[in-house]
């Protein structure tokens, strides 16, 4: 008999390979939101993304590298955000 596939995509992903994931993904939406900062229109929109990059660092470094639910909480925050993000301006 099978069991159902856990609605966890990291159930048997060991916490090291987790983090790396969380390390990814942030190093992924900073690009983003540097990009953006990079070819916004406004000085004021600028800044708004480039504020974001400076806060995803901070949260990036917060958060425990053995701290398995902060990560996986983050990184799927974070491909949310990046999703939401494709193609967009802003």
């Amino acid at each position: 008999m099978t069991t159902p596939q856990s609605a966890d995509p990291f159930a048997n992903v060991p916490t090291a390979l987790v983090y790396d994931t969380f390390t990814e993904t942030a190093n992924q939406l900073t690009a983003r939101y540097t990009q953006l900062s990079d070819t916004a229109s406004t000085p004021e929109e600028r800044e708004r993304w480039w504020q974001k990059v400076l806060e995803l660092r901070t949260v990036k470094r917060a958060v425990p590298a053995a701290d398995r639910d902060q990560l996986i909480a983050h990184v799927q925050g974070w491909k949310a955000e990046l999703a939401g993000l494709k193609g967009d301006r802003g």
